[in-house]
């Protein structure tokens, strides 16, 4: 444990960015399990619902810092990929 009276309020500080960082990782991991959920089902409602909120809680995870930039891009890019070929099918028919 830190003893000098700054070193204890770093320990305070980083403490606290350490669980609004995970609570922020947990979110987008929660919400990309759910539309990774109803992908895989075909259930294509619950897809077209899912869809927005997951996209701006991806470019959200950029600004805070839990995702870099070419991660999220690669995460948004297939999963329009796996949309778009989910949903390719039903218009075709």
């Amino acid at each position: 444990m830190a003893n000098h009276k700054s070193a204890i309020k770093r320990y305070r500080q980083s403490e606290k960015r350490r669980a609004v960082n995970r609570a922020n990782a947990h979110r987008l991991r929660t919400q990309m399990k759910k539309i990774m959920l109803a992908i895989s089902s075909k259930n294509i409602e619950e897809v077209k619902k899912l869809l927005s909120p997951t996209l701006s809680l991806i470019d959200r995870s950029i600004q805070k810092g839990v995702l870099h930039k070419s991660a999220a891009a690669r995460h948004k890019s297939r999963l329009m990929h796996k949309v778009n070929t989910l949903s390719a099918p039903s218009a075709m028919a």
